[in-house]
């Protein structure tokens, strides 16, 4: 374990592995016996988690991520990851190995992520104990759809912590989602496989205990579902030349609960995940990077947000 556990702010859970990067001439790719890849195929440190922790950090928020790792490569440039940018860890040994995918990057910045699942076990669980002691003193805990946090769902809510979670492309349809939809307080997701967002966000209302639902819709900009209003929130501009999209929905969560725990309003925490979102999608996919707090407020200034 690194960092200074007892100091934490926000609880990451789960969504800690490596991703490989292959930056492809198109997507879909067609099919090739092969293809020659100039740009280079990198492995780094940084998924879902990983991502969310790095956002909340680099905001200025004490974090703390708790997730199973092997002991391998992988493992150590996640640790390697936390460390440099002093965010406290919890590695419970996964004798499966490391969580990984490949992500496909075309050159417009959109990715396919190919996810290997045998890279955890149906009967993985995080102790009882250990969650209730990370979860109980912070403020907020964020729970990553990722094996095996769905068994940890009850005990957090027994912890009376306030909960948040992201869905990332559910199908409103897929029951897996579910019980990590009605259990959170604030629920993202993308709209990518939505035909209809505001159907969706509202049955997560109605059924769960969320108040605040946002539904990310790339360069359209997002929805916002709060208290029962739905609003709909521009896309920030990015500061750069867009890249890649891959942790762009991370970027946009961390952001909107730094602005939830500072006290801001649903419709303000949504625009600083749309300048953070933007941020993100100008960072090359080989990189992990953040926008930091300061250059987070300029921009919302200069927007009028």
């Amino acid at each position: 374990m690194s960092g200074q556990a007892d100091e934490a702010e926000v609880l990451v859970l789960g969504g800690a592995g490596v991703d490989t990067i292959v930056h492809v001439p198109e997507l879909p790719l067609p099919y090739a016996d092969s293809y020659m890849i100039d740009s280079g195929i990198r492995t780094r440190a940084g998924q879902t988690g990983d991502f969310v922790a790095l956002g909340l950090a680099a905001l200025g928020l004490r974090t703390h991520h708790l997730d199973l790792l092997g002991d391998d490569p992988e493992g150590d440039l996640v640790r390697a990851l936390h460390a440099e940018h002093g965010i406290a860890l919890t590695a419970l040994p996964q004798p499966a190995g490391t969580k990984r995918a490949v992500n496909l990057v075309g050159p417009d910045g959109r990715r396919l992520s190919l996810y290997d699942t045998s890279r955890a076990h149906p009967d993985d669980r995080f102790p009882e104990s250990t969650l209730r002691a990370l979860a109980a003193t912070r403020r907020h805990v964020h729970v990553t759809i990722t094996q095996p946090c769905a068994h940890a769902l009850p005990v957090l809510r027994e912890t009376g912590v306030p909960l948040s979670t992201d869905l990332h492309d559910w199908d409103g349809e897929n029951p897996y989602h579910e019980p990590f939809a009605y259990a959170a307080d604030v629920v993202f997701l993308s709209a990518a496989a939505l035909t209809d967002p505001e159907r969706t966000m509202r049955r997560i209302a109605e059924r769960g205990r969320a108040r605040t639902v946002v539904a990310t819709a790339g360069a359209e900009g997002a929805h916002l579902l709060a208290d029962g209003e739905l609003t709909r929130i521009p896309a920030a501009d990015p500061p750069a030349p867009v890249v890649d999209s891959n942790g762009a929905g991370d970027a946009f969560a961390a952001a909107f609960l730094y602005g939830r725990l500072s006290g801001e309003p649903p419709e303000r925490c949504a625009r600083y995940g749309a300048i953070a979102g933007a941020y993100a999608c100008t960072v090359p996919a080989a990189r992990a990077d953040a926008i930091g707090r300061d250059e987070l407020l300029r921009r919302a200034a200069a927007a009028g947000r």
